[in-house]
């Protein structure tokens, strides 16, 4: 029987249980993957992320939900450095590797950053549905979007879909009556990204992520970096003046606040952000 270092954190946190909880194995050799998918049902997180070694980064990081493996996922990014700064000594600049690439992450004291994993322009795609019918698959109208949603991918494809208030995102309901005519992901995931720019408060955004559960149900995400990440895509196939630099809110529907720094520089990179909190530590004897 082996024993496997695990950590719980909460991610973009701003206080001790706000944020998105995250659980990380510090050492996965020995695991296999339909093991650490069951740890990932077991902990039953967003996601549970994996550290082993790498010739390419200071670590290899893989990332589960309670279903499948991701690519990438933006607070498992920053989680999972937090925890491996302190395992493996690596100071406040290291970086990680996933499947999506070699992703640069740096921290000032417990506020970590990563560098999306994309080169040049971001990929984007149109829906295949028309404005109106994914307004109304979110219980909105078409008057309610700010642009026609399209799919952006800085490191894991995602449909986002601007609206014209911050009033617009907190209506937002998604049909899970209509699930199979629902866009879906290159990974098969049914979500929608929703977020707006708050008028009343320049360079603050309000944003929600929806996603279908293996009930048939929507489900909601408190804090996601990778789409974080899409919004910087957004805003350069928007052509946004650059630079760019926003404060995202997201989780206030589900009671765990979240707060995300989104920067995108002139020359188009896209860094996301956010303060990580340990809050406790665990041993798997399997």
């Amino acid at each position: 029987m082996n024993n496997y270092a695990f950590r719980l954190l909460n991610v973009f946190a701003e206080s001790t249980f706000g944020g998105n909880p995250l659980c990380v194995f510090e050492d996965a050799r020995g695991l296999n993957e339909s093991t650490m998918l069951a740890l990932a049902a077991q902990f039953n997180l967003s996601e549970t992320t994996f550290v082993l070694p790498s010739d390419r980064a200071s670590a290899q990081v893989r990332v589960f939900t309670p279903g499948y493996e991701m690519p990438f996922a933006g607070h498992p990014a920053l989680g999972t450095a937090h925890v491996v700064r302190d395992v493996f000594q690596t100071g406040d600049n290291l970086s990680l590797e996933f499947q999506a690439g070699v992703v640069p992450v740096t921290a000032r004291q417990d506020v970590w950053t990563f560098a999306a994993p994309h080169a040049g322009k971001p990929k984007t795609a149109a829906s295949t549905l028309t404005d109106g019918e994914i307004a109304s698959l979110l219980g909105l109208s078409e008057d309610d979007l700010l642009a026609s949603p399209i799919w952006v991918n800085t490191g894991s494809d995602q449909l986002l879909i601007a609206v014209n208030s911050t009033d617009a995102v907190r209506r937002a309901r998604p049909d899970s009556a209509r699930l199979d005519i629902w866009p879906q992901s290159s990974l098969g995931r049914k979500a929608a990204y929703v977020f707006a720019f708050d008028s009343a408060r320049p360079g603050s955004v309000l944003s929600r992520y929806f996603f279908a559960t293996k009930s048939g149900g929507f489900s909601e995400d408190p804090g996601t970096g990778s789409a974080c990440a899409n919004l910087g895509g957004w805003l350069l196939a928007n052509e946004t003046k650059l630079p760019a630099a926003f404060e995202i809110e997201q989780g206030e529907a589900v009671g765990r606040p979240n707060l995300l720094r989104l920067s995108v520089t002139e020359s188009g990179e896209i860094h996301v952000g956010g303060r990580v909190i340990e809050i406790g530590r665990g041993v798997i004897a399997l």
